[in-house]
């Protein structure tokens, strides 16, 4: 059965490649359309330029920038309103007329939380691509954003409570960590496999390495805290497609690859 196409929304440049970089690089290379949205950050940018080359290392395709600035970083685009202050109306048309394009059946973004930082930058995309997500397959709304298309599913990159042991032995306990009970997650993908390619496309953030980010962190590591920190990701899947019977001639996988 083909593996369905998959397109992550994150934040900043340097969220897809730590949150979902494993299972962007394992979609890629079972031949998947996959592609990734970055809310904040201008294309003429440095930052830009490095998520250019972690998207290559992933097989993700160009970015593809909504550019706003972030809300800790107003020079990140300078002509452009902070994501957090733009007209919600306005950030998810834009995100739209991305997911009519090029019409996945799968899109991963932040959980509720922001993921395990918090950061109200990846808390307002989780907001954002949650509405984008349902209002791409309504023809009424943001007609001028392309033909409706309705993905199968919304994927939220997250991390258990289980795991908080782990990520604070690896990073530290230096800051509050945010993570859902486990019961919650759905989906767990081992991406040991392609943890070469995650991590490389990490490190492709050098602005980020270079001034002690979680991806100077990661630069930092030896070759078996990366794999504690980065070989596993967990998903919480909410359906968006009515469900229709494995072996129907209308159903459509829209699972993520290798659950385990």
């Amino acid at each position: 059965m083909p593996v369905p196409s998959l397109l992550a929304v994150f934040a900043h440049p340097d969220d897809e490649s730590l949150s979902a970089g494993g299972v962007l690089a394992r979609h890629a290379a079972a031949g998947a359309r996959t592609a990734v949205v970055t809310a904040t950050w201008a294309a003429d940018t440095r930052r830009a330029a490095e998520l250019a080359e972690a998207l290559r290392i992933l097989g993700a395709g160009p970015p593809r920038m909504l550019g706003y600035a972030d809300a800790r970083a107003p020079r990140s685009a300078p002509d452009s309103a902070r994501f957090r202050d733009a007209p919600l109306d306005e950030s998810v048309r834009r995100l739209v007329a991305h997911i009519r394009e090029f019409r996945p059946e799968v899109v991963v973004t932040h959980d509720a939380y922001g993921g395990v930082s918090g950061h109200e930058d990846h808390v307002h995309t989780h907001r954002v691509t949650t509405l984008a997500a349902q209002a791409a397959g309504l023809g009424q709304l943001c007609p001028e954003a392309g033909a409706p298309w309705r993905p199968g599913a919304l994927y939220l990159a997250t991390h258990p409570h289980s795991a908080v042991r782990a990520l604070t032995e690896v990073v530290g306990a230096h800051k509050t960590v945010y993570s859902v009970p486990d019961e919650l997650v759905t989906t767990v993908v081992d991406v040991r496999p392609w943890l070469e390619q995650k991590t490389a496309a990490v490190l492709a953030h050098r602005t980020e390495v270079a001034r002690g980010a979680v991806p100077g962190l990661v630069a930092a590591l030896p070759q078996d805290a990366r794999e504690r920190l980065l070989g596993t990701e967990w998903y919480i899947r909410q359906g968006l497609a009515p469900e229709v019977p494995q072996g129907s001639a209308y159903h459509v996988r829209t699972e993520l690859t290798a659950t385990v």
